[in-house]
């Protein structure tokens, strides 16, 4: 399965027309959108859509730029799936995640993203292979070390342990972008807004 991840789009058209193209030219079998769509909730117009207008499946979490209310209205209306608190099988690779983030204008306690995170998990704890999707990253890794007024989540390095995922797509941290580091098994990805391809 080929997977382009990306995040912290903040109401960039003309660079999600630049994604939605490359995932295109790369024939990718899903796009996975890790939060920050928006700026300030502002900004929506051909975010989602560069993407559904090319008839490519979208999966997209909210980051602490938007509410979940907006992430599920922009899956309304461009056909996406939101995966806050839920998961998705494809054959033997299964996606869950959780949006928001501990610090902005929408916050989302540790707790609370593990529980979802959690939530998520247990509709697919039997697929062999397993992609955790947060805007988020974890506490205590490298990504953390690249901002100090941008906390990672405590929630979401419990959750790596607990449910032990192959993958996991963050962003949030734009100067970690790129990003990849191994946490206690599970590989952690920083997608960024340029985006990052792979395979599954």
């Amino acid at each position: 399965m080929k997977i382009l991840a990306a995040g912290d789009i903040h109401g960039d058209s003309a660079l999600a027309e630049k994604l939605a193209k490359k995932a295109e030219d790369e024939k990718v079998d899903l796009v996975v959108l890790c939060g920050d769509l928006t700026y300030a909730e502002q900004s929506t117009d051909n975010i989602v859509g560069a993407f559904t207008s090319r008839k490519q499946k979208v999966i997209l979490i909210p980051g602490n730029h938007e509410t979940v209310a907006t992430a599920d209205f922009l899956c309304e209306l461009y056909g996406a799936t939101n995966l806050h608190g839920y998961s998705m099988k494809f054959n033997d690779v299964a996606l869950f995640g959780a949006g928001g983030a501990n610090i902005g204008l929408h916050q989302v306690s540790d707790d609370e993203i593990y529980s979802l995170l959690q939530k998520g998990h247990d509709k697919i704890k039997d697929v062999p292979k397993k992609v955790m999707v947060t805007h988020v990253h974890p506490t205590d890794s490298m990504m953390s070390k690249f901002s100090t007024i941008v906390p990672g989540s405590q929630g979401v390095t419990n959750a790596i342990k607990a449910f032990k995922p192959d993958i996991l797509l963050c962003s949030h941290v734009h100067e970690a972008e790129g990003i990849e580091e191994m946490m206690d098994g599970t590989k952690v990805m920083n997608v960024g807004k340029g985006g990052k391809i792979f395979e599954i």
